[in-house]
């Protein structure tokens, strides 16, 4: 077995669960931690035959994390190791590590809130601050206070670019678990300033072929959503000509699993990829054989709008933290570069990190979980609390709609 950087700190991660119910675990990008931590404490006695939860954000890296982690054991997804995301699973009567999204979990809070059978609760990438993940986490803790004495269930936050000192305080001072991680050099090259408004597809598209005519490796290029991919695809086809050495390959959550896979797997041998992504490659999924990244430095993401009561999807700028996430990508197996289609001076204005979704969601489905859980948001452990307005607007929508 390969050693990770993991590997290090394993026994004090297993020190930690020993004496306490909850720890936070910081491991930045390629310490192996989605790998590594579920098989290292399956066997522990606190466990006591329990099975283990780990959350994923999304479909693609909870797919992704089941497939590598029963490929480490020898086994086929459904065994020891099975998943659940919506529409799929595949578990089986002697599964003991089960990967899942983060709804599917509140969704079985409501049917089972002791989660009864589940010894480990491990919420991966929790720096994402997904709502569904926020969620999850005060629901199990609330169940766990009611319901949960002996065996207790305990809880690990992994994650790779949170602020550990405040998450031990929400979990009463839990130990902090930190890892180093194993990354290249990764060099930057910055692009000219970004002008607000600017389509990005004819940028990327020059960029992404002088990367190719100047460095080794395929490539992974972040791109804000699905039109700009395929506005990208198109232009680097029409580029590329009758070239059959160099794979375009889109990856976003609409694709079918055989794309999804298509786009991951490594080249075949004497080609390279050009991967064109969402943030959905931001974490969790590590693309084989990328020596260059491409990031055009923004996301597009679902904001709320409370004058008019509906959710729309906006282009934003990416903060600090998702941009070093990105540019780790070029450096996980041999030394990379990340071309950024901005400026060094514009990357300094950018935030440290992106506002948790339960600062500019629709809480209207919160708000129905919360009435299903039979409690007001005051009465949750929270890292950080629903605003009441939002809330509030959220909770007046479902009584115009007869479901409060």
């Amino acid at each position: 077995m390969i050693s990770l950087p993991i590997d290090a700190v394993l026994p004090a991660l297993r020190k930690a669960l020993h004496q306490r119910h909850e720890v936070v675990l910081e491991a930045p990008p390629g310490a192996g931690k989605t790998t590594r931590v579920p098989l290292a404490l399956l066997q522990e006695s606190w466990l006591a035959g329990q099975s283990i939860l780990m959350l994923e954000p999304r479909r693609l890296a909870a797919r992704a994390a089941a497939e590598r982690l029963a490929s480490e054991l020898g086994e086929r997804v459904g065994e020891t190791v099975g998943y659940r995301i919506r529409l799929e699973s595949k578990v089986g009567p002697a599964t003991r590590i089960e990967v899942v999204t983060e709804g599917i979990l509140a969704r079985r809070l409501q049917d089972d809130p002791s989660l009864e059978g589940v010894g480990l609760v491990i919420f991966d990438e929790f720096h994402l601050r997904n709502l569904d993940a926020d969620l999850a986490l005060a629901l199990t803790l609330n169940g766990r206070e009611m319901l949960r004495d002996d065996p207790p269930l305990k809880v690990l936050l992994m994650s790779a670019t949170l602020e550990g000192e405040r998450l031990s305080r929400l979990l009463d001072e839990a130990p902090v678990v930190t890892s180093e991680g194993r990354m290249f050099p990764v060099q930057t090259v910055w692009g000219a300033p970004y002008q607000s408004g600017e389509f990005i597809d004819q940028r990327t598209v020059t960029t992404c072929l002088q990367a190719l005519a100047k460095q080794p490796g395929s490539v992974l290029v972040f791109l804000p959503g699905q039109a700009e991919i395929r506005r990208v695809h198109q232009g680097l086809a029409e580029a590329l000509g009758e070239r059959s050495d160099i794979l375009l390959c889109p990856l976003h959550g609409e694709l079918d699993l055989n794309a999804q896979r298509a786009a991951i797997e490594p080249a075949p041998k004497g080609l390279r990829k050009v991967v064109l992504a969402t943030n959905i490659a931001e974490t969790s999924v590590t693309i084989e054989g990328v020596r260059v990244v491409i990031d055009a430095g923004l996301e597009r993401v679902p904001v709320f709008d409370p004058r008019s009561g509906m959710t729309r999807l906006a282009t934003q700028r990416i903060a600090k933290a998702s941009a070093t996430q990105r540019a780790g990508r070029a450096g996980r197996m041999a030394p990379g570069v990340c071309y950024r289609l901005w400026s060094e001076a514009q990357h300094e204005q950018l935030s440290a990190y992106a506002a948790p979704e339960i600062q500019q969601a629709d809480l209207s489905g919160l708000a129905l979980q919360l009435a299903r859980w039979g409690v007001q948001p005051g009465e949750l452990r929270w890292l950080d609390a629903p605003p009441a307005a939002a809330f509030g607007q959220g909770r007046d929508l479902l009584s115009r709609l007869g479901a409060w």
